[in-house]
């Protein structure tokens, strides 16, 4: 079971990337790292569900967090350059 999700997250975070690099638009590029960030902290908490480690799910918290802080960031610039 645990690796069809990861099969799953993998194949978002792939298709993620190409949206990434191919966005017609930086707001489109803007979305796909936001999922990007979102299926990497989704993959951290799978992981620590592999590892038994409580450890990983911190490291994905703080990692959430900064990921919300740095799409704002981009989200204000893009706003105020538009």
């Amino acid at each position: 079971m645990l690796n069809l999700v990861f099969l799953i997250l993998s194949l978002a975070l792939i298709l993620g990337t190409i949206r990434l690099i191919k966005g017609p638009s930086s707001a489109d590029r803007t979305v796909a790292l936001d999922t990007i960030t979102t299926v990497i902290s989704s993959l951290l908490v799978l992981v620590a569900l592999f590892f038994k480690n409580n450890i990983y799910l911190d490291i994905s918290l703080v990692f959430a967090a900064l990921s919300f802080t740095s799409v704002i960031i981009i989200a204000r610039y893009i706003e105020g350059s538009g």
